[in-house]
């Protein structure tokens, strides 16, 4: 009896461990963490590409006399660096429990590689990088579209529809061939 009791434990905590994972309690790492690796030309540089990118400066240009004035217009009041409606899109992991934001986490980076490959956490090892299917078994998000659409929508004040192929091609960063 005794037996079944831990195995159904631990089909317990298996399964608690899988629902965590589905439901995204993931630990985010912050830009800083994954440009150690990916901002070399080895790697393609991808940190580069990213910095030259609308995306790095998400939060920074909430602070513009242009954003303030879309908020207003928006129905948005206050400072929009401060407004749950425009930090969702414009900063990574708004809306996490704070224990799952590590310590080199900063949402003033903007929308940085975790808003769109997923909380890196389960998936930053080295060990775990070089496994593609491992990495993207433990977090690794590589299809984009659904994930810019959760920003890049009619939600949006700005929005002026959005061409999922053309922007993909501003933003990419692929792994060089070996």
């Amino acid at each position: 009896m005794r037996i079944r009791s831990i195995a159904a434990m631990a089909v317990l905590l298996l399964a608690a461990r899988s629902l965590a994972a589905a439901e995204g309690n993931h630990k985010y790492v912050g830009l800083k963490k994954c440009a150690i690796c990916h901002k070399s030309e080895a790697k393609g540089s991808q940190y580069g590409q990213w910095i030259s990118t609308k995306h790095a400066t998400a939060y920074e240009r909430l602070a513009s006399p242009e954003a303030k004035e879309t908020a207003k217009q928006a129905g948005v009041s206050g400072d929009p660096q401060q407004a749950p409606r425009c930090l969702r899109c414009h900063t990574t992991a708004y809306g996490v429990d704070s224990s799952l934001l590590g310590e080199g986490f900063a949402a003033s980076d903007g929308v940085q590689c975790e808003a769109c490959h997923g909380a890196g956490g389960d998936y930053v090892g080295l060990s775990v990088m070089k496994d593609r299917a491992r990495s993207i078994s433990q977090g690794l998000i590589i299809q984009m579209k659904e994930t810019c659409l959760k920003c890049h929508n009619s939600e949006s004040p700005n929005y002026k529809g959005f061409n999922f192929e053309e922007s993909y091609k501003k933003i990419t960063h692929p792994m060089p061939k070996k």
